[in-house]
């Protein structure tokens, strides 16, 4: 083949300021470079549809455009459909619904020519300390983690999008989050494939088609200690012993996992040469399609070469042509994650009592003050407020019997830890003996770190689905 190496690249087109016009030189000289596609990451509903359309005339060609959607295309795209994180999932333990949520995912997803969803999260939840993993696995017992990958799997890719199981070959146990570091896994390798790969199996054998390799280190499966994604001995397994002959990819190549051992365009023909055939969000990628392109015939085989090109067309022809399936029905898709975001909500310790309006409304945020963008925190007091309940909020204590303290303690990049903060746990010592009722929108093993022995509704993640799900609880509970 004479295909540049560009088409492994996927650069990122970020929404802001109100539009994608400030990425549109970026997007003319990738397309001009021949990329396989793009990341995208926020836009409303319409820009993301006219971008997509855009790229795909200006290509003249089948892309892959791809975005993170664990939790629904709303994660993304603001007026799509949110839907439950996969812990919340997980806890109820309905394969359907799950698989449902993958149906509901894809048909969206294509109404707005993304045809590459960043899920499922295949990890499992066993490191209390992890700062990145927590709600967004399915829970800790791999066969049935496994289980409901494999219906988000089937029910995405059957409705036309690209699924992609990460993060392999596991980052359930890291201590650390690999956007600001290179995590070392020091489990034995006999026990990371029975335990933290039965998921990828399960996922593998419900025929997704592309797999996402981890920024972490493995030392008793790899000595030399590099990410899996540069491991030609891990990669290897994947597709040798567990026979899987689609495509491979890196995470984002912004986060230091990538870049901790070798700069980005050096690291890009690394991951190649082990087995990676798509290169996400480079920070340059023009220096790395350079990088892949000289390096062809040394550092990456000839053959190597052929192979990652001809598995990216592979995926682009089977899922890259972007056809509209007609328009989603937001009302019923919306109605059914209503319906999944009360079923998941858990009270723990003890029962709550009945409140009186108004409400003091508290806020804890866990999440302020992180190189990321933090979402509504609104949404939970216009819920109340639309209800006809009052609520106060201000930094006085709440009156007893009508306190309401919400918590917000998300996984996110670069965040770096997955308990409470300081700030947020002294915040709690001088608010919680005052309410009725502790919010979490969190991990339930935060609940532990919530002072005192009241009542706490877990509620899994602030996204405003659950903040309408909790605020719907608690008018139900108002007399």
């Amino acid at each position: 083949m004479t295909t540049s190496l560009a088409r492994l690249v996927f650069p990122a087109l970020r929404w802001r300021g109100g539009s994608f016009d400030h990425e549109r030189a970026k997007i003319d000289a990738a397309l001009a470079a021949g990329v396989g596609g793009f990341i995208i990451f926020g836009g409303t509903p319409a820009s993301v549809g006219a971008l997509t359309r855009a790229l795909r005339q200006g290509a003249g060609r089948p892309l892959l455009i791809g975005a993170d959607l664990e939790r629904g295309v709303a994660q993304q795209v603001p007026g799509m459909t949110e839907l439950p994180p996969a812990a919340a999932l997980g806890l109820l333990d309905d394969l359907e619904a799950t698989r449902t949520a993958g149906i509901i995912t894809a048909s969206e997803a294509r109404a707005l020519g993304i045809n590459w969803a960043f899920g499922p999260v295949c990890d499992l939840d066993l490191e209390p300390k992890n700062p990145i993993i927590q709600t967004r696995s399915f829970g800790t017992e791999p066969l049935r983690v496994g289980e409901h990958a494999a219906a988000w799997v089937e029910g995405l890719q059957q409705h036309g999008v690209l699924g992609c199981a990460k993060h392999y070959p596991g980052h359930g146990r890291t201590l650390r989050d690999s956007h600001e570091t290179l995590p070392r896994v020091t489990t034995p390798r006999a026990e990371l494939l029975a335990v933290d790969g039965t998921p990828f199996e399960c996922a593998l054998r419900a025929g997704v088609g592309s797999v996402m390799s981890a920024f972490v280190a493995y030392p008793d499966w790899d000595p030399s200690g590099r990410a899996a994604s540069f491991s030609p001995v891990i990669l290897g397994h994947l597709r040798g012993a567990l026979g899987f002959e689609g495509f491979v990819v890196t995470d984002a190549l912004i986060m230091a996992g990538a870049t901790a051992r070798e700069a980005e365009p050096s690291a890009t023909v690394s991951a190649v040469a082990a087995g990676c055939d798509a290169l996400l969000y480079p920070e340059d990628f023009r220096a790395v399609a350079a990088a892949l392109d000289r390096a062809v015939g040394t550092a990456i085989p000839q053959a190597r070469a052929d192979e990652a090109l001809a598995h990216g067309e592979q995926a682009a022809v089977q899922w890259g042509g972007g056809a509209d399936q007609g328009e989603p029905d937001l009302a019923a898709h919306g109605a059914f994650a209503d319906g999944l975001a009360d079923r998941a909500l858990l009270v723990h310790r003890a029962d709550p009592p009945l409140l009186r309006g108004p409400l003091g409304v508290h806020v804890v945020d866990d999440d302020v003050g992180g190189p990321y963008t933090v979402g509504p925190r609104d949404i939970f007091h216009q819920t109340v407020r639309e209800a006809g309940v009052a609520v106060r909020t201000g930094q006085g204590e709440t009156g007893r019997g009508t306190g309401v303290v919400l918590v917000y303690a998300e996984p996110r990049s670069w965040k770096g830890r997955a308990d409470l903060g300081a700030r947020s746990r002294s915040a709690l010592r001088r608010l919680v003996p005052g309410a009725a009722l502790v919010v979490l929108f969190a991990h339930p093993r935060l609940v532990s770190q919530i002072p005192g022995e009241g009542p706490v509704l877990c509620a899994w993640h602030g996204q405003p689905l659950m903040q309408r799900a909790a605020a719907r609880w608690i008018l139900g509970r108002i007399r």
